[in-house]
């Protein structure tokens, strides 16, 4: 076993009782390094991609303009018994949003807040135009069943009847391999959502470690014992690779960071070194 790989393992063997999968893709060589990377998870916010592919996508269809304005408003219904919900500031990331309920930004405004500060209103708006039904669809069309979307974020009904969104490491793998390789919607759609991407507010995982001028266009997401990152990684004089580390069971708030962080770190050395 090659020394790195060597070190993948015991670093994802230290993780105690912790599921880790892993899932990566270097896009030169075509070598893949996938630990359990078709266990379901809870994908908290990294569900977030899909939801930014389809809403270019239905732009490239002519269903809207990213430029068109939509309402923000904070009520929404729930796919479980079609009951009005709202969402609390408290548990979102992004609280700008709030301020601006009554007024109207654009899908591309509400698309960079979902990503960049991982906003839970901006998301269940942009879900309420696009539909989760035709992000999965869409995400099919990509070359992925394991990425699932029933429903937008905090819907409590649902959740407590399962009703819940499921990612595998190898689905959010596969979608951001297309992505890297510029053919989701088009070339020109793939760069901008690519540069949105590179501008996300939460780096403590798989940018963390990695050499200063080191680009990374990534989507965290958490959600209790759950943290998430999944990635597209440019070393310099290097064609990308991709990267998604899956966590169950650790803190969000420090180990599974760390772990996450780690083995990143080994991973850009292995394949650049």
């Amino acid at each position: 076993m090659p020394q790195r790989e060597y070190d993948l393992k015991h670093l994802l063997d230290s993780s105690n009782n912790a599921q880790v999968s892993l899932a990566i893709s270097d896009l030169e060589s075509g070598y893949q390094f996938l630990v359990r990377p078709d266990a379901p998870f809870h994908p908290a916010s990294t569900f977030k991609l899909g939801v930014m592919m389809e809403v270019f996508h239905l732009a490239s269809e002519g269903e809207f303009s990213l430029d068109e304005l939509l309402l923000v408003k904070n009520s929404f219904i729930s796919i479980a018994d079609k009951s009005e919900f709202s969402l609390s500031p408290e548990d979102d990331s992004e609280t700008d949003l709030y301020q601006r309920i009554g007024e109207q930004l654009s899908f591309r405004d509400l698309t960079r807040r979902m990503i960049i500060y991982s906003s839970n209103l901006a998301t269940n708006l942009l879900i309420e135009m696009v539909s989760a039904a035709r992000v999965t669809r869409f995400m099919q069309e990509l070359g992925t069943n394991g990425l699932i979307i029933r429903r937008g974020v905090e819907d409590n009904q649902a959740y407590s009847l399962g009703m819940n969104n499921s990612a595998t490491a190898r689905s959010l793998m596969q979608i951001l391999v297309r992505l890297a390789k510029r053919s989701v919607v088009s070339p020109a759609a793939s760069d901008e959502m690519i540069a949105i991407l590179q501008q996300q507010y939460y780096n403590e995982g798989i940018p963390a470690r990695l050499p200063p001028g080191v680009h990374v266009a990534h989507k965290t997401g958490w959600h209790d014992k759950l943290y998430h990152d999944a990635a597209i990684v440019y070393p310099p004089g290097h064609t990308p690779y991709v990267i998604v580390v899956m966590t169950s069971g650790l803190s969000e708030s420090d180990a599974a960071p760390a772990l996450v962080a780690g083995l990143s770190q080994i991973i850009y050395r292995q394949l650049t070194e």
